[in-house]
């Protein structure tokens, strides 16, 4: 069963230990602000989750892809609990003759099936998505 927790160092800072070894500094804007917070860390995981399943795909179909960065952002209630009320990623492909076809491909597999950030996070908010290639 995965596994994780948080020890509290002072403040608002806690440091995370995954189950996989590594160690997060987590703290709040309110605190010193020493690392990202809970719900930024949110953001990092849906965009690292789609972001590593888009270039698996893509080096499966031996697209020649350069560069890959996804931007997110999100929409946020204005009363507490302020939860996300929608994403938008915006993936950034790199590489001369790529095709677009593949990358779309790409994004909604991720999206449809691979993604288990996406796929939780979308039940509670739409997540939309746009294509931007760059040579």
């Amino acid at each position: 069963m995965p596994e994780a927790r948080v020890v509290w160092q002072e403040g608002l800072r806690f440091e995370a230990h995954t189950q996989s070894g590594h160690k997060v500094i987590i703290d709040s804007s309110v605190g010193e602000n020493s690392g990202p917070g809970p719900m930024e860390l949110v953001l990092v995981a849906l965009a690292g989750c789609t972001a590593m399943d888009v270039m698996y795909v893509m080096r499966k179909q031996r697209q020649p892809v350069t560069g890959l960065e996804v931007v997110i952002k999100a929409e946020r209630a204005a009363e507490h609990p302020r939860v996300y009320t929608g994403y938008k990623l915006t993936y950034i492909v790199r590489g001369e003759g790529v095709d677009r076809k593949a990358v779309e491909r790409a994004v909604n597999l991720s999206e449809g099936k691979y993604c288990s950030v996406g796929a939780m996070l979308g039940h509670a908010a739409p997540i939309e998505h746009e294509i931007r290639l760059e040579a």
